[in-house]
């Protein structure tokens, strides 16, 4: 910890102004604690765009304690990169924008961030979407590519539930601050993605709420420390889009996964890829887009390693085409309801296949 983390941390929790503002003084001073100082009649140096933040820091400033600031966090047990610390992102400080500090948990400097994909889409995604993606995912498995996403429903939780399934590490970027997990169905996700499989972070104070004007700033985040951007799912207007567009602006690479032409939720992604985003139908996709060489790891629980019958080969080929119901196994591999039991619960001990939510197998 450096003497002047205080200031950067007294900055953080004004919630009326921005990373810009902040980012503006530190330039102009050269020192954090020098731009806290700053006098009114300096204040010009920000020009007539920051006026009402200046006016609002100004009346703030003298109610805040950076000492207080710094016990605050450390009592709350939540660690920090400042935008002078030499271990921030290096991809997050050359976006235009980049915060100021960064409050995370879990280990940050556990994921490699040389290779790191920012993944986003609907939050409410189709299961073709959910299913495609998981599979595109886990073709990482084993490896030291990190999964970037906001930890919101839809295609973010499906991003970080499969980096976790595959044994990679993951970071999620909230739109508030750790005081207000959002949304609270992802709670249990956060505290595993802590527990040793990557970080979450937010560059808002503890006790600033995720308001809908906050997560699409964070989006730059999101694409901001990752080389590139894949979309899974977008209708025209989203926040998927607003991250896409993000991503061009911060020349990273941007990829989308296709889908149903007839699903709203893809409308954006045609429009995407009409406009020159890379087309992403597996992982190797991904690794081609970014020049990366992998070395996967033996897969123990592949097809060839398994001692399978007839039967269960035929159950897995139907399912490797589409998730099925129950009921569409019986019709597509004429087997009789106790048998096909028994074999989708041989597969699921086996850790070949899983159930999603609307009943339905497909391979994990």
């Amino acid at each position: 910890m450096k003497n002047n983390d205080k200031y950067w941390l007294a900055f953080a929790s004004i919630e009326c102004i921005g990373s810009k503002f902040i980012q503006t003084l530190f330039e102009h001073f050269g020192d954090i604690e020098k731009a806290w100082s700053v006098k009114r009649s300096d204040i010009n140096i920000l020009g007539a765009r920051f006026k009402n933040m200046a006016d609002e820091f100004f009346s703030l400033r003298d109610k805040t304690s950076p000492d207080e600031c710094l016990e605050y966090i450390n009592n709350k047990n939540i660690k920090y990169i400042t935008f002078e610390d030499e271990n921030y992102p290096e991809l997050l400080k050359q976006i235009s924008n980049p915060p100021m500090v960064l409050f995370y948990k879990g280990d940050l400097s556990d994921c490699n961030l040389e290779r790191t994909l920012a993944v986003v889409g609907s939050r409410r995604a189709s299961e073709s979407a959910k299913v495609n993606l998981r599979k595109l995912l886990l073709g990482f498995k084993n490896t030291d590519v990190v999964i970037v996403s906001g930890m919101a429903e839809g295609i973010d939780t499906v991003a970080h539930k499969s980096a976790l399934e595959a044994g990679v590490k993951t970071i999620a970027v909230l739109g508030g601050g750790f005081d207000h997990i959002f949304p609270k169905s992802n709670v249990k996700l956060f505290n595993e993605i802590i527990d040793g499989h990557g970080a979450v972070l937010t560059e808002y104070w503890p006790t600033f709420q995720p308001m809908p004007f906050r997560f699409p700033v964070r989006n730059r985040i999101v694409s901001g420390l990752s080389k590139g951007t894949l979309v899974a799912e977008a209708a025209l207007r989203s926040g998927a889009l607003i991250t896409a567009n993000l991503t061009l602006e911060q020349n990273r690479e941007l990829m989308c996964m296709p889908g149903v032409i007839s699903n709203p939720n893809t409308e954006g992604i045609f429009k995407l890829l009409k406009n020159g985003a890379a087309l992403i139908t597996n992982t190797d996709d991904i690794l081609d887009q970014f020049g990366w060489k992998i070395e996967r790891a033996a897969d123990n629980n592949s097809f060839d390693n398994q001692n399978l019958n007839d039967s269960e080969k035929l159950v897995l080929e139907e399912i490797k085409l589409n998730s099925l119901s129950f009921d569409e196994l019986i019709l597509k591999t004429n087997l009789n309801i106790n048998d096909l039991m028994l074999i989708l619960t041989q597969l699921e001990i086996k850790g070949l296949i899983q159930q999603t939510d609307g009943n339905k197998y497909l391979i994990r």
